[in-house]
C-alpha cells in the first residue's frame, strides 16, 4: 500500500505552533500525506510494512532515503506512517540532511494519553486557557474546526489517546445524549491516530438508572456496566476504555461499599475486556490512614499488588502528594511488580503560575525519569493544558510543554535541551536559520532554567503546598481555613516553628522514607546526605543547619527566593533581544506575561520570607532585597481568581 507525494515546501505553523490541516481526511495515512504536502519539499512514499522485524509495535516506523532521492516511510500501521511523516518534517525543519535518514523509531509506550479535565458545562478544572475545546453544547451537529488543529498537534508529537472529560466525572457522560457527542468527537480524532477514552463516575448505575447501589459485587450493577459498555462500543467501536477517580476528594468508589479498589477496577475491567478496553485506575487517594498524607496512597494500594485484572493499569501521579513544583517520585512506582502502572504528569500549570508564568517542564519530567525506570511503566498520561483560547494553551510558551510531554511520552530518554531546540525551531522563530546563535542560546537557557526559577521563588529546598487555598496561584503559608482538612492547609506541610522548618518524614518522624528502596531510604533519611532540593520534604531542619554552601538554612532559603526573582528579571531582556526573530503574535503576549511573572515572583519571595522570619527571628542576609510591603499587607491580599493580569505596578492595587 503506497501513497507517493511530490511537494512544494510551505511551512504552515501558526503563532502558537499550530500545524493546521485544512482537509478532513479519513485515515491517518491521508493526514500523513497532507501534512507532508504542506511541510516537506520532496518526494515521499508511505508504505504499510508488516514484515520489518525492527518495527516491533504498530506505531513504530522507519524513515529511509532511497538512491533515487525518494524518502520512504514504512510502518505496520497507518498511524505509524503518520508519526513517521511528522518525524520527517521535524528532522527537515531542524536542518538534518535527508541523505543521512535511516531512522527506526519505536515508542516507549503503547499508551501516550492526554487527560482533559473538561466538564460537560464547558468549564475546565485547573484549566487556564479558556473553556473546553470540545464545545459540548454544539455537539454532535457541529464540530469546532479547532479540534482538527488540536488533533494534528497531538499527532505531530506521537500522542495516541484522549480522555475527553474530567476525572471528577459527571454520570451524564454515559447517557445516550452524550454518547452521541462522544461519537462525533471520536470520528474527528480517529484519523489522527487518537483513540477516545472517558472518565466515568463510579456511581453511574445509581445516578443514571436509579439502581439502589453501585456495589461492584452486586449482580445488577455488573449487568448494568456490561450493558453500558456494549452501548459505548456501539457508538465508538475503537473506544479505548475508562479512567476512574474513586474514593478520592468526595468521589464515589468501591470503598463506599466495603470493597477494595481492586474489586471496583476489576468489575469495570470485566465489562471492557471482551471489547479490548482497559481501566486506568487513579492512585490519587489520601484518606486519613496515616498522619502523613504523602504515605497514604502507598498504604492503600501496595497491599493490592497482584489483585487487579490484567486490563487494569494503576495511574499514579509523579509525586506522592499533588503535582507540586518539585516532589520526590511516588514510592508506588516499582513497589507493585505484579500490577501494570502508568505515570500521570500535569501539563497544565496548576501549581506553577497557571498560564501567567513561564515554566518549561521537560527538566522536571526528566528528573522524574532519573528515579523511575521508563521501562517499568506501561504508559504515560498528561493532564492537558488545552482550551479554546486563541493560543490554545493560554501562554504561547506553554505550547512547549504540550510538545515536550508528547516527545517524552514517545521517548522518555530525550533530553530537555533537545526538546527545547526542536520546539523553538518548529514553533518559535520565523526563520530559524537566520536567528543569531546568541539569541538561540539565550532563549534556550531561559527555557531550561525556567522551572528551577519557579521552584526557587515559590518553594525551594523541598518546601511544598504553601499555596493560597482554592486557586493554588499565590503564596499563603499562613493559611488556616476553619473546618478544612489539616492536609489542605500549608502549615501541615511547612511546619515552621521556632526550632526550624520542614516535614519530618525520616525514621524518627512519619517514616515515609521507609516506602522507598533501601538505597534511597538511607540517603533521604540522613540530613547529611539528603539532596538539598528535597531537604524540607524529608526533614524538619534547624534554621541554623549548615548547608553545602556554608550558609545557614535560613540564609540559603533567602538566597534561593532571591535567585528565583533575579532569574525571572533576566528573562525579560532575553525575550526583548529575540523580538526581531519571533513569529508574529509571540512577542507581545509573552512580554506582558513575563512582567506579571516578575511581579508575582517578588510577591512570593516577600510574603514567604516575611512569614518564615517570624519563626526564624533571623534577619535577611545581605544581597536579599527588603520586602516592599509588610507581612500584614500581604496577608490581606485576596487574589481575584478570574483576573490575574494587572496594569498596576503595585501588587496591593491588584490583588485585594
Amino acid at each position: 500500500m503506497k501513497v507517493a507525494v511530490y511537494i512544494v515546501f510551505a511551512i504552515l505553523l501558526a503563532s502558537c505552533g499550530n500545524p493546521g490541516v485544512a482537509s478532513r481526511p479519513g485515515s491517518p495515512q491521508d493526514v500523513a500525506a497532507r501534512y507532508l504536502a504542506e511541510n516537506y519539499p520532496g518526494r515521499v512514499a508511505l508504505d504499510i510494512d508488516t514484515s520489518d522485524s525492527e518495527l516491533a509495535t504498530p506505531d513504530a516506523f522507519r524513515v529511509v532515503r532511497g538512491g533515487d532521492g525518494e524518502v520512504r516511510v514504512t510502518s505496520p500501521s497507518a498511524a505509524g506512517l503518520l508519526y513517521g511523516a511528522c518525524h520527517l518534517v521535524r528532522m527537515h525543519a531542524s536542518g538534518a540532511d535527508s541523505a543521512d535518514f535511516d531512522a527506526v523509531e519505536v515508542p516507549a509506550y503503547s499508551l501516550r494519553l492526554l487527560n482533559h479535565w473538561d466538564n460537560l458545562d464547558g468549564t475546565v478544572e485547573r484549566g487556564y486557557a479558556g473553556r473546553s475545546i470540545w464545545r459540548w453544547d454544539a455537539l454532535p451537529d457541529s464540530v469546532s474546526p479547532d479540534i482538527y488543529d488540536y488533533a494534528m498537534r497531538c499527532a505531530a508529537v506521537g500522542i495516541n489517546g484522549i480522555v475527553l472529560n474530567n476525572v471528577n466525572a459527571s454520570p451524564r457522560v454515559l447517557s445516550a445524549e452524550y454518547l452521541s457527542k462522544v461519537r462525533a468527537l471520536a470520528d474527528v480524532l480517529r484519523p489522527y491516530g487518537l483513540r477516545t477514552y472517558l472518565s466515568v463516575n463510579f456511581a453511574s448505575p445509581a445516578a443514571l438508572d436509579s439502581l439502589p447501589t453501585a456495589d461492584p459485587l452486586d449482580r445488577d450493577v455488573r449487568r448494568w456496566w456490561d450493558a453500558k459498555v456494549d452501548e459505548v462500543y456501539d457508538s465508538v467501536p475503537d473506544f479505548g476504555g475508562f479512567l476512574v477517580k474513586a474514593n478520592s476528594e468526595g468521589q464515589p468508589g468501591p470503598c463506599d461499599y466495603g470493597r477494595s479498589h481492586a474489586d471496583g477496577a476489576n468489575m469495570l475491567a470485566g465489562a471492557l475486556a471482551p471489547h479490548g478496553g482497559i481501566v486506568m485506575w487513579r492512585a490519587f487517594v489520601y484518606s486519613a490512614s496515616d498522619a502523613d498524607r504523602a504515605k497514604q496512597a502507598y498504604q492503600e494500594f501496595e497491599p493490592l499488588d497482584g489483585d487487579f485484572a490484567p486490563n487494569v493499569i494503576l495511574q499514579i501521579k509523579n509525586g506522592p502528594v499533588d503535582f507540586q513544583p518539585r516532589e520526590p517520585y511516588s514510592p508506588l512506582f516499582g513497589a507493585m511488580p505484579h500490577t501494570p502502572q502508568m505515570a500521570e504528569l500535569q501539563i497544565t500549570q496548576e501549581y506553577l503560575g497557571h498560564s501567567n508564568h513561564l515554566a518549561f517542564l521537560a527538566p522536571m519530567w526528566n528528573e522524574f525519569f532519573q528515579y523511575v525506570e521508563p521501562g517499568s511503566l506501561s504508559g504515560i498520561a498528561g493532564v492537558s493544558n488545552v482550551g479554546d483560547n486563541a493560543c490554545m494553551t493560554g501562554h504561547p510558551m506553554a505550547d512547549a510543554n504540550l510538545y515536550a510531554f508528547g516527545r517524552m511520552a514517545w521517548n522518555p530518554r530525550l533530553t530537555p535541551e533537545r526538546i527545547a531546540d526542536e520546539w523553538t525551531v518548529l514553533h518559535l522563530y520565523g526563520d530559524a536559520a537566520a536567528v543569531p546563535d546568541s539569541v538561540k542560546e539565550g532563549i534556550r537557557r531561559m527555557m531550561l532554567s525556567s522551572h528551577e526559577a519557579v521552584v526557587d521563588y515559590m518553594m525551594p529546598l523541598g518546601l511544598h503546598h504553601i499555596f493560597a487555598f482554592g486557586h493554588h496561584y499565590g503564596p499563603e503559608p499562613w493559611c488556616d481555613v476553619p473546618g478544612s482538612r489539616p492536609d489542605w492547609m500549608p502549615r501541615y506541610y511547612h511546619r515552621a516553628d521556632r526550632a526550624g522548618i520542614g516535614f519530618d518524614r525520616t525514621s524518627h518522624g512519619s517514616n515515609a522514607v521507609e516506602q522507598y528502596p533501601d538505597s534511597l531510604r538511607c540517603v533521604f533519611d540522613d540530613i547529611a546526605t539528603c539532596p538539598e532540593k528535597f531537604l524540607l520534604w524529608f526533614h524538619h531542619a534547624p534554621w541554623t543547619h549548615r548547608m553545602s554552601s556554608g550558609r545557614t538554612l535560613w540564609d540559603e532559603l533567602c538566597f534561593a527566593y532571591q535567585r528565583g526573582v533575579r532569574a525571572v528579571d533576566g528573562f525579560i531582556p532575553v525575550w526583548d533581544a529575540a523580538r526581531p526573530w519571533l513569529k508574529d503574535g509571540f512577542y507581545e503576549p509573552v512580554a506582558a506575561k513575563l512582567k506579571v511573572q516578575a511581579k508575582d515572583a517578588r510577591w512570593w519571595r516577600d510574603a514567604c520570607l516575611l512569614y518564615f522570619s517570624t519563626f526564624s527571628r533571623m534577619p535577611l542576609p545581605e544581597g536579599v532585597e527588603v520586602p516592599e510591603h509588610s507581612l500584614s499587607d500581604y496577608m490581606r491580599v485576596k487574589l481575584p481568581i478570574d483576573n490575574y493580569t494587572c496594569p498596576s505596578d503595585s501588587l496591593l492595587d491588584c490583588y485585594r
